[in-house]
């Protein structure tokens, strides 16, 4: 591939470098010229564009992102169609991540225009969550390479989602005097609600005095009934042979291991009873708070063997936290504010004519007897959105009624007539100095809920502010949709009846796809879809 300036005489077939307009056609990054591409960038008068010229042996991006994502073994993921040279991977299945690093590594290796990202190993994910990402560089890569990558995703699975399996847990908790029952309690919701989210059940629970033959009594009934058993003791672990583990070996178990290096989470102990899994929980289990405790129950939920060994192996990336209850901190925690986030504002368009119903303004339909555009904005309000910012046209002074009393930013468009493009500009020039980016809501969506957008205004944050970041269903673009600042410059450059979808395809950033389910696909553009989804229309 050869990249650069060439004549514009030359340019057929090669791909745009860079986003360029001709009078009133735009052609987006990544676009391959064609004749009358080329007739109407001559007829525009220019003369030289940047572009990259393709060897006979080269792949697209495109095509070279899905052949090698197409190439890879892998379990529970599913892989999205290719876009801006780029394959991304998410979790079919909440579980526990799994990746053959050194497959990565050697594949990262091959060349700098073939990049592969992955979550940590062993990391916990949810269901649609990214896990992997390939990525080419430039705008093609010869064939070869790709060719070099699919030979060694052919020596075995690359990565994989172990979903988590509903296991039944018996617990025990230990007792000693001066211990409120009240501790014990709490104890229990947490490890309920621990168990919960990778579908869980604590089926039993025994309390029992800190005695090794009552506890070793209390874990062999309990092994007996259920997958799993998690003994917290009334007194932390002071010794290799204290309580927990000696219970463990009196009832005829194995212990693994005795403490680990995660802290929290040091004085977890490991065995097994039964052909059951034994896990003597440190007293930091007991809060909700990420420990070490977890990166143990996450694994054996999810069917992986968690040995001494790999326990051994946890010590980097082990230190979780300070804890600034203790008595004596190892250290002072240092006094600096924390790092904010991301601003996010919210641009929500309520401008428009509602020309396909035939009279009535759909965003003073009634949903629950409130008007479509307050119920909306109420949610835009509940989000974690610094600011809502509505763009009015159309109807100004009765849109602004059904919003009254509700503190956001109004923004008249004068010229909603000459469709979406106006509205956009209006309602991104108000948006915060200060904020990182803005969500695009449409006015007509009903099914938008205030978690809908605090889910795109968190991958937004992951993405340190810098994505595109869509609604989706079933895999599907959708809307709302959060731009980035760096588009906002291009946002006021755009006229007719145009959105941003282009600007997004043409600029060539990160894309991520949320899936919201299916309120990122109900608009009520006509009667028929506005009734049908619970609307009553008003003169």
């Amino acid at each position: 591939m050869k990249f650069g300036p060439i004549a514009i005489d030359e340019a057929e077939g090669a791909v745009l470098a860079h986003a360029t307009t001709a009078g009133e056609r735009r052609f987006r990054k990544a676009h391959r010229l064609n004749g009358e591409d080329v007739a109407a960038l001559k007829a525009a008068g220019i003369s030289e564009v940047v572009v990259a010229v393709l060897a006979p042996d080269d792949l697209g991006e495109d095509a070279a992102a899905e052949k090698i994502a197409l190439s890879m073994s892998h379990r529970n993921v599913e892989t999205k169609p290719a876009a801006t040279g780029r394959v991304n991977l998410h979790a079919e299945a909440a579980g526990v991540f799994t990746v053959d690093a050194k497959m990565i590594d050697a594949i990262n290796a091959i060349d700098p225009a073939i990049t592969i990202a992955t979550l940590a190993q062993h990391a916990p994910v949810e269901a649609g969550q990214m896990v992997a990402t390939v990525k080419i560089i430039p705008f093609a890569v010869a064939a070869s390479l790709v060719d070099a990558v699919a030979r060694i995703c052919a020596g075995g699975e690359i990565f994989a989602v172990n979903a988590y399996r509903p296991v039944n847990v018996g617990v025990i908790q230990t007792t000693l005097p001066g211990l409120k029952r009240s501790v014990l309690d709490k104890t229990l919701r947490v490890t309920e609600a621990r168990l919960a989210r990778s579908g869980g059940r604590l089926k039993a629970e025994r309390r029992t005095p800190h005695d090794v033959t009552l506890v070793a009594e209390a874990a062999s009934a309990l092994a007996r009934d259920n997958d799993m058993v998690v003994i917290f003791g009334a007194s932390a672990l002071a010794d290799f042979a204290d309580v927990i583990p000696a219970a463990i070996e009196k009832a005829g178990g194995k212990v693994i291991r005795a403490g680990m290096p995660v802290d929290p989470g040091n004085l977890l102990v490991l065995g097994t009873l039964d052909g059951k899994r034994v896990i003597g929980a440190p007293g930091c289990a007991r809060s909700p708070k990420e420990n070490g405790f977890d990166w143990v129950l996450d694994r054996l939920v999810a069917g992986l063997d968690v040995t001494a060994s790999d326990i051994a192996g946890m010590g980097v990336g082990g230190l979780l936290m300070e804890i600034p209850s203790r008595p004596q901190p190892r250290e002072p925690l240092p006094s600096r504010s924390a790092k904010a986030e991301p601003r996010v504002d919210i641009v929500l368009l309520a401008a428009g004519r509602s020309s396909r119903m035939g009279g009535p303004n759909k965003l003073l339909a009634l949903f629950d007897g409130k008007p479509l555009v307050r119920r909306t904005a109420e949610r835009a309000l509940g989000s974690k959105a610094a600011n809502a910012i509505v763009v009015t046209g159309h109807q100004r002074e009765r849109v602004r009624s059904a919003l009254s009393g509700l503190d956001i930013t109004l923004a008249h468009n004068p010229d909603f007539a000459d469709g979406l493009a106006s509205s956009l500009k209006a309602g991104i020039a108000r948006v915060a100095l200060d904020a990182a980016g803005a969500i695009i809501v449409l006015g007509d969506m009903p099914g938008i809920s205030s978690k809908d957008l605090d889910s795109l205004i968190d991958a937004f944050r992951r993405s340190g502010g810098r994505a595109v970041v869509r609604a989706a269903h079933h895999g599907k673009r959708g809307n709302p949709v959060l731009l980035p600042r760096s588009l906002f410059a291009a946002v006021a450059q755009l006229e007719g009846d145009t959105g941003a979808r282009h600007l997004v395809e043409a600029e060539g950033l990160d894309v991520i796809d949320v899936e919201i389910g299916q309120g990122a696909s109900i608009d009520v553009d006509t009667r028929e879809a506005l009734e049908g989804a619970g609307g009553v229309l008003q003169d």
